[in-house]
């Protein structure tokens, strides 16, 4: 129950083939996550500056076999650099196909992708196929089984100290018999808490502080308290 890290970045954690770098993941600013295996190439959450971080650390290559992308939810921070994610892999000549997962209700990326397809879907060199998630049952791609699961984050109302939920969830990833849990953004909530039980790695955010009394985010004692019933654990999305 070792936990490396609260948030210096970036992140890394691997197992064999099993591997995961989070380049950032800083409240309203950006998150960024890669996760491959020998046969998967998988982005998380591609917020501003992915396709920078990405191309200094990986390449051409290694970003042109990415096949899947995981959407949490539509917050800015998490959704920043899809549309120039695209246009790189529409320049760069892509081929195959791109699955973008997103949970139902998640207008943001359907309107970025509808915008996309507006103004670069005559020359685009590979297929876009969106993916809601309208449920939790599992899936496979490229040899890992995901397990998206629904989380509770929420957002200030245009009412005063009222917060509602958000479409959200959060994804198991599993390989080779280990496997990630990653939170995405939300409250303390029964099915975090059963999903990173005994991972092999856990990624819980703490966002909030003391002081916060709409129950947006976790505060690190929660995180951690989730994060250690896990092999491992990191503590994201905590404010700078």
């Amino acid at each position: 129950m070792k936990n490396k890290s609260l948030h210096k970045y970036p992140l890394v954690w691997k197992k064999d083939d099993f591997f995961i770098k989070i380049y950032s993941s800083i409240p309203n600013i950006s998150t960024g996550i890669l996760l491959t295996t020998e046969k998967a190439t998988f982005i998380i959450d591609p917020g501003d500056g992915i396709l920078r971080d990405l191309s200094k650390d990986v390449g051409a290559i290694t970003i042109l076999k990415v096949s899947d992308i995981f959407i949490t939810h539509g917050h800015h921070d998490h959704i920043g650099g899809v549309w120039s994610l695209l246009t790189y892999l529409s320049v760069m000549q892509k081929k195959g196909e791109l699955n973008i997962y997103y949970p139902k209700g998640c207008m943001e990326i359907e309107s970025i992708y509808k915008a996309f397809i507006k103004v670069y879907g005559k020359e685009l060199s590979y297929k876009i196929n969106l993916k809601e998630i309208k449920n939790e049952k599992s899936f496979q791609r490229n040899s890992v089984t995901v397990r998206p699961f629904e989380v509770n984050h929420r957002e200030v109302s245009q009412e005063k100290n009222i917060s509602i939920k958000i479409p959200s969830l959060g994804f198991k990833f599993v390989y080779d018999g280990k496997s990630i849990c990653y939170g995405g953004d939300t409250a303390y909530c029964d099915s975090l808490v059963k999903h990173a039980k005994n991972s092999d790695l856990a990624i819980i955010e703490a966002g909030a502080d003391k002081e916060n009394k709409l129950d947006l985010h976790m505060t690190i004692e929660q995180a951690s308290q989730i994060g250690k019933t896990a092999k491992e654990y990191f503590l994201v999305h905590v404010p700078e």
